[in-house]
């Protein structure tokens, strides 16, 4: 097809003229011949595929159901000058399973590099004014989030295939009035709409763009975020939605260390109980609490000064800065954490038996006493007998809120944890130096370590785990976040039991 184009025809009367051509002339003009234009739309009832038009020219087929579609869309990217245009319902072979994978894998991609990405919302109407964009259905399908973000320009088109508020720039996008709207109808700021780089950092922030989302195919929930987060997983329709989420959030949670994917409410994963049978569970806003200014930080500070033991304190620095990230294995969530004992659970008195859920007054060393509310039944015989935990699962982003002046940031991205060696492993008995000891002395070094201890003893958000028969752990979920606090930040002893746990 290129021979015959125009295209090609100049090229070769160009090469001809001039003997001494150059490479990056011939590049230029392929390139831009086979620039090609992406759809993104809301699948219809009616919608044909491949095999409707495989070898038969599009605008000589019936115009009925999807082929109308097509035919439309095909219109709009030969008439902006462009020689090709995919649209998923014709350009994916359903039945070649190879296919499917590659094309579902790659589709991110795709969509990011088109010359022009066309969105076609079937629901709004012509003449349509401010706000038809915002409550089109098209914004809660999961596949178009990805194919919303991806594309570097994107122009949206009415149900008569008319420019959406008849805007006529090259690139909506650019467009203040439509940006505002989608920031609005998803929650995603403008300017990550406008430059958004894919990958596993801000892990929660996206994992609540997609939380308000839904598919028809139960596991294209996980699998339509894969090119947002930048992973690369095997295909696998038949798991079930819940195996398909617990990859996608095993994986993220792996290539980052970031552990803010651990943050929701609701029901747990068959797949493990530290991550969520649903993506609605990341809806609610992640889990935040009160901090200390900087001057409360550091009137806390003078005040345990002589009140803690310097060893006390820079033990409990380095076993925290030793830590290695969290880790899968077989499915087993390898979490490092300071771990706080529970001397009891006991059934809150005026709780209905019949209820679905119920509350419990919690006991922990070293903590103040609190009550959860759960769907979890807690038999007496069992709390006599299981082991119960509260735990803080360590963040390393904690210590790069420390004075840092001149050392290196513990950046919490994928890169720089990925610089982790193997040697560091959560259940080794002797890990290696830290650097930071290295490079402080010792006032500086146990300044840093109260500025620590005095974050440590601010209200945070803890994991409820109990023991299973096997000795890892299952966390039991709550209707709410669980916020718990240290009773007393100067008994640093409260804080010194720090493992890793491995939660199933």
């Amino acid at each position: 097809m290129f021979k015959a184009s125009v295209e090609y025809k100049e090229l070769r009367l160009w090469t001809m003229k001039h003997p001494g051509f150059q490479r990056e002339r011939i590049a230029e003009v392929v390139a831009a011949y086979f620039r090609f234009v992406m759809l993104s739309h809301r699948w219809e009832a009616m919608e044909s595929s491949l095999h409707d038009i495989q070898d038969k020219v599009v605008f000589k087929l019936k115009a009925a159901g999807g082929l109308v579609k097509l035919q439309s869309f095909c219109k709009i990217a030969r008439d902006a000058g462009y020689h090709w245009a995919w649209v998923d319902t014709y350009c994916i072979d359903k039945y070649n399973n190879v296919e499917l994978q590659a094309s579902l894998n790659s589709m991110f991609v795709w969509y990011h590099y088109s010359a022009l990405t066309v969105v076609y919302l079937a629901d709004v109407p012509p003449s349509s004014k401010s706000g038809a964009l915002a409550e089109s259905v098209w914004n809660t399908r999961g596949w178009t989030l990805p194919e919303f973000l991806a594309p570097k320009i994107i122009r949206f088109y009415q149900q008569d295939w008319s420019l959406y508020l008849d805007d006529n720039s090259p690139n909506h996008k650019e467009s203040a009035s439509i940006m505002k709207e989608m920031e609005d109808a998803t929650g995603i700021d403008a300017r990550s709409i406008i430059a958004f780089q894919p990958g596993t950092r801000d892990a929660r922030e996206k994992l609540q763009w997609a939380s308000t989302r839904v598919t028809t195919v139960p596991e294209d929930i996980a699998y339509s975020l894969f090119g947002i987060f930048g992973v690369h997983l095997p295909i696998l329709y038949g798991e079930m939605k819940q195996n398909a989420l617990g990859r996608l959030l095993q994986e993220i949670i792996a290539q980052s260390g970031d552990i803010t994917a651990l943050d929701w409410v609701g029901q747990p994963s068959r797949f493990n109980s530290c991550l969520p049978a649903d993506i609605i569970s990341y809806r609610a806003p992640p889990c935040l609490v009160p901090s200390l200014s900087e001057d409360e930080i550091e009137s806390s500070v003078s005040s345990l000064r002589g009140a803690v033991a310097l060893e006390s304190t820079s033990k409990l620095y380095q076993e925290l800065d030793r830590l290695s990230p969290p880790r899968f294995a077989h499915r087993r969530l390898h979490l490092p954490c300071i771990v706080f004992p529970v001397t009891e659970v006991r059934r809150r008195s005026g709780t209905d038996r019949d209820e679905e859920t119920n509350t419990y007054g919690v006991e922990a060393n070293g903590l103040h006493d609190l009550q959860i509310t759960t769907t979890h039944k807690f038999s007496q015989a069992r709390r006599a007998q299981q082991q119960f935990l509260l735990v803080r699962p360590w963040d390393r982003r904690l210590l790069e809120h420390l004075d840092f002046a001149e050392l290196p940031a513990f950046a919490d991205d994928a890169e720089s944890l990925g610089n982790w060696s193997e040697s560091e492993s959560p259940l080794q008995d002797s890990p290696p130096i830290s650097p930071v000891e290295e490079e402080l002395d010792e006032s500086e070094f146990h300044s840093r370590a109260l500025q620590l201890i005095v974050r440590l003893g601010q209200p945070f958000s803890a994991f409820l785990l109990a023991q299973r028969r096997g000795g890892e752990y299952a966390r039991i979920a709550s209707d709410h976040h669980i916020i718990v606090q240290v009773k007393d930040m100067a008994f640093v002893h409260s804080m010194m039991d720090i493992r890793t746990v491995m939660i199933l």
